[in-house]
């Protein structure tokens, strides 16, 4: 769709004011004498308003922000995809942390969050081993703190079976996790687009994709 021409063109009149006048404006200038009056008017396109929608919705040129030194010619995309992965992730511990907090437990981090929605997960009993696992972590020392502190809190319960520590949800903790749901479908889920679903679908199996070759990535590097 082309533009709207918009233009006064030239008009000519006679004028019964006396004092002669020069005045200026952004759309042009008209000049006023005893007798003779003219106006000027700049002509200009105006785009339609459905253009300017059109050109809203057109993809801006990539922008290699944070990772602009490490961008690759054989795979641009994955700069791309690593700095929205960090600000994703640090937007993601943000709300996760703030949403236990409305539920009622206001000093977990996003570690002790996890993990505690995990130890709940199916109403299984977990071993340090397996809650390591599931999660990625590789530091067993950073999980095991973080389990005493729920411990300490009453929210997960520690039961030794041999030489294994098993370890499950209490009921208060239950309640808060609950708690957590409420708070979630409220704040999040609430105003998430049903529309979206399908799209966070895919990114969700290639978030576990391009996990999968970190690891292997890492492990490559680990052996250089």
């Amino acid at each position: 769709m082309s533009a709207r021409r918009v233009a006064i063109g030239m008009c000519c009149g006679f004028s019964a004011r006396t004092p002669e006048a020069r005045l200026k404006s952004k759309a042009g200038f008209y000049k006023a004498s005893t007798n003779y009056l003219c106006f000027v008017f700049t002509i200009r396109e105006v785009p339609h308003a459905k253009d300017l929608r059109h050109q809203s919705l057109q993809p801006r040129p990539t922008q290699h922000r944070l990772v602009a030194h490490l961008v690759s010619t054989r795979s641009k995309e994955t700069s791309e995809f690593e700095f929205g992965l960090i600000v994703a992730w640090n937007a993601f511990s943000r709300w996760v942390v703030r949403c236990m907090a409305a539920a009622g437990v206001p000093d977990l981090t996003i570690t002790d969050v996890l993990i505690l929605h995990h130890v709940n997960h199916r109403a299984r009993n977990k071993k340090l081993a397996d809650i390591c696992f599931v999660l990625n972590y590789e530091d067993t020392h950073v999980v095991a703190y973080s389990l005493k502190k729920l411990v300490a809190a009453d929210l997960v319960l520690a039961e030794k079976l041999g030489k294994e520590v098993l370890y499950a949800p209490t009921k208060h903790g239950e309640a808060m996790i609950a708690k957590y749901r409420e708070v979630r479908e409220e704040c999040l889920i609430g105003s998430l687009d049903a529309e979206m679903n399908e799209d966070i679908g895919n990114v969700a199996r290639t978030l576990r994709s391009m996990s999968g070759l970190y690891d292997q990535a890492a492990r490559a590097a680990t052996s250089l």
